[in-house]
Parts: C-alpha cells; sequence; structure tokens
C-alpha cells in the first residue's frame, strides 16, 4: 500500500537524492540505492567512543545512538540545513523514522516511556515556525511506539547558536537554559531526549540534567547525527 501510494506522489511531486539529485524511486528514502552505501554512518564503535567523549564523565545520558555522521559540505548536511532553514521540517519525520528502524534493537533495549524532543526558545521557534527535533521526535515514534511530550521541558533562556563555539562555551550557554513543567509526570520515567545533531553533548546534557533533578529514572539521548 505504501508502495503504490509512493508511486502516485512521485509522479506528481517528484522527489531527488539529497547526493547526487538523481529522481529517486518510490522505495527509496531521501538517497538513491546507489548513493546509500557512500553516507557515513555512525559505527558501534564510533557510538562507544562519543558516548565516552560526551556523556561518561557527567553521569547524566546512560545510552546514547546516533545513525548518521554529520560531515562539512556532505549530504546530511544538506538535509539538516534545509528541515532546519528551508521549511523542510518533514525531513525529520523521515530521518527520525529510518535512525529508528535501524537502530531499533539497540533503542529497544532502553526500555523508555516517553521521548522528549530537546525544545528550542519560544523566539527562535517564531522565527523558524517550528522545532525541528519535534519532527524527528514522531519519526521516531512511529517506529518504536513510544509517546511523544513535546510540551513539558521549556526552553527558558534565548541562548546564542552553538555553532561557533567549544565546549567549556557550549556548556555555559545553556547552562540552566531548560525548566520542567509537570515535574512528577517525570518521576520513575526512562526518558529519550532527541535532537537532530549531536556535536558535544552540552545541550542533550543539561536538558537531561533537568529531567534527573525532577525525579527520571534514566535519561536516554537520540540523534539524527553525530559531528565531531
Amino acid at each position: 500500500m505504501n508502495f503504490i501510494l509512493n508511486s502516485f506522489l512521485d509522479f506528481i511531486l517528484p522527489r531527488f537524492c539529497y547526493n547526487c539529485g538523481d529522481k529517486l524511486s518510490p522505495a527509496e528514502q531521501l538517497f538513491c540505492s546507489n548513493c546509500t552505501p557512500q553516507i557515513s554512518k555512525a559505527s558501534p564503535e564510533r557510538i562507544k567512543r562519543e558516548f565516552d567523549r560526551k556523556f561518561e564523565t557527567d553521569g547524566i545520558i546512560s545510552g546514547f545512538q546516533s545513525l548518521f555522521v554529520f560531515e562539512e559540505e556532505g549530504a546530511i548536511q544538506k538535509i539538516i540545513h534545509e528541515m532546519k532553514y528551508q521549511n523542510g521540517f518533514l525531513l525529520g519525520k523521515t530521518l527520525g523514522r529510518i535512525a529508528a528502524e535501524e537502530l531499533n534493537a539497540k533503542v529497544r533495549l532502553w526500555n523508555a516511556d516517553l521521548i522528549i524532543p530537546v525544545p528550542i526558545h519560544s523566539l527562535r521557534k517564531a522565527e523558524r515556525g517550528y522545532n525541528q527535533s519535534l519532527f524527528i521526535a514522531k519519526g521516531i515514534s512511529s517506529v518504536l511506539k513510544i509517546p511523544v511530550k513535546p510540551n513539558l521541558v521549556k526552553r527558558s533562556t534565548y541562548t546564542s547558536t552553538q555553532t561557533a563555539l567549544n565546549l567549556t562555551e557550549r556548556k555555559e550557554n545553556v547552562k540552566d537554559a531548560f525548566v520542567v513543567k509537570h515535574s512528577d509526570i517525570f518521576i520513575g520515567k526512562r526518558i529519550i531526549l532527541v535532537d537532530d545533531v549531536i556535536t558535544t553533548g552540552a545541550t542533550i546534557t543539561e536538558c537531561g540534567k533537568v529531567l534527573m533533578d525532577n525525579g527520571a529514572d534514566n535519561v536516554f539521548a537520540m540523534s539524527a547525527a553525530i559531528a565531531e
């Protein structure tokens, strides 16, 4: 049924590979079959190394998974940029769904109760029109069947972009940036925090800290891509 629907939609509005630009078949998502092997994915060894570097010391995040490796000028960067800045929010659902399908067995071991997208400040949401992490979370939820709760954590301070900051500056930039609503909901819960790209892990860690401070049992992190 999905194949037939995709065939019809592709006839009306063709989709193209984000790497080479060739037209996609109904069975292909984001990348054509020729380009898919060229897209860098995070190996289990890379995930472990990144977890050790970004999360182990703080003791907030209990587990971490990400599908793609974010590379400058690469196809994943193009997708993330369009998703965040060119009204391509529906790409987030596709990215989330693909990530959840490929990482399904590992993420299910977390036995999570809730999925929470990392919130953006209301002013940034007004500028962009949406929170891209929410759409990634919805894609993940569609596969894992774990409910998404987007309004339980609020970004209370408008922080500058993290792009040009080092780890110490990023931690300071997001310090005390999050507050929770209805904190009793988190008591004893196992929660997956979702972001688009995890670089230093400072944002995820700060958001996870607030959840743990309000009774969460465990907080896990998941993203579409991982960057240095």
